[in-house]
């Protein structure tokens, strides 16, 4: 199949696509469009743009260039390294509904889209590009954790259990296609909001595959209407994180990202 792959430039895309293009390249035409953020550009309170440089900054303008000579047998690779072992262009598409936006993923020719934590809203033009559909691996449990950053809200509303859900994209709602599966974790309030969230792609991935070697075969997926309610989720604003830390609870820790960053280091 022709496969095509959303996501974003920042740490948690990274660590999916390690485990997700070298089992989709073997068996698949693959390429990869990323987006350069998610929402817009309205001024973030001071510890979201912290996280974001963690998430974000940190890896991509200072880590990643520095292991483009080092870091080609490591367990882990940056978007560029993983581009050239695997023969895939990654590309930049941020305008993915522009006219531009539509013909380059046209291009792609894509039988399945696979999108996880795509910066954009896909409208009905994108979608129908897709002959089989586009499915979205959404880090939080659904229908009660639709929008952004669902670990944060489920760390804030004194949740036990964290997750994803692999779901349909069928119109422009956000995170309100159809459920395909959901994997589920303990929530670990002794670690950040990042390194929770970080734990969750493995077993998301895997779902994910699995749904793609399902779909190969020619099976259809049956996926299951949300049940009506549960809530949408926009980011944080300066009182809920105010609270978040009230509840002794961190964005991030430096040790954790020390400590994950090491994997791109160890062959």
């Amino acid at each position: 199949m022709n496969i095509t792959v959303l996501a974003n430039r920042d740490i948690a895309s990274n660590f999916a696509l390690n485990r997700l293009l070298p089992a989709l390249t073997p068996h698949h035409k693959v390429n990869v469009f990323l987006s350069s953020r998610v929402g817009g550009n309205t001024q973030a309170p001071t510890e979201l743009q912290q996280l974001k440089f963690f998430e974000q900054a940190l890896f991509n303008d200072l880590f990643f260039p520095a292991l483009a000579r080092s870091g080609e047998n490591s367990l882990l690779q940056s978007f560029g390294v993983m581009a050239c072992h695997l023969n895939i262009p990654i590309v930049e598409l941020n305008k993915i509904n522009s006219e531009e936006g539509l013909g380059t993923l046209a291009a792609s020719q894509p039988d399945l889209i696979l999108s996880i934590r795509y910066g954009g809203i896909l409208r009905e033009n994108a979608i129908a590009t897709s002959r089989l559909g586009v499915f979205n691996l959404h880090s939080g449990l659904l229908p009660d954790y639709r929008g952004v950053m669902a670990t944060f809200y489920a760390m804030l509303n004194g949740e036990q259990e964290i997750g994803t859900t692999l779901h349909s994209i069928q119109d422009a709602g956000i995170d309100t296609g159809d459920v395909l599966g959901q994997t589920h974790a303990q929530l670990d309030c002794d670690r950040s909001y990042l390194w929770n969230v970080l734990q969750l792609y493995p077993a998301g991935v895997d779902m994910m595959l699995a749904a793609v070697e399902k779909i190969s075969q020619g099976e259809t997926l049956a996926g299951q209407p949300q049940s009506s309610g549960g809530s949408y989720y926009s980011f944080p604003t300066s009182v809920q994180l105010q609270q978040f830390g009230e509840k002794g609870c961190r964005l991030y820790d430096v040790q954790e990202i020390i400590e994950f960053a090491k994997q791109y280091l160890e062959s």
